[in-house]
């Protein structure tokens, strides 16, 4: 009971909407960037671009890193942002940026 309380007290103390963030993008069609645009960034970060699709909303590259590494990106369509980084290789499954995999 205490553990639960002290998790409750917590995720109150966190600023409004942080504790239930996700990855999920919501923006209109109309805003997005074109598919064009995100092959564009990728290859500018130097990743080398297997598939480009949309999940949750967002856009997402499989790939690979410059250093050869198996990779999973999820920009924001509206303006490419990273929204979620991740090392698909990593065991933990633990994002550069974003949040942990649940």
């Amino acid at each position: 009971m205490r553990k639960t309380l002290t998790i409750l007290a917590f995720l109150a103390s966190l600023p409004a909407g942080m504790a239930l963030a996700d990855n999920n993008c919501f923006v209109p069609m109309a805003d997005w960037q074109p598919r064009e645009a995100v092959a564009r960034f990728a290859t500018a970060q130097g990743w080398d671009v297997r598939r480009i699709r949309i999940d949750d909303g967002c856009y997402e590259i499989d790939g690979r890193d410059a250093q050869g590494r198996a990779i999973e990106v999820k920009l924001h369509p509206g303006t490419l942002q990273i929204v979620e980084f991740e090392f698909e290789d990593d065991d933990e499954g633990l994002e550069r940026e974003g949040q942990k995999n649940d």
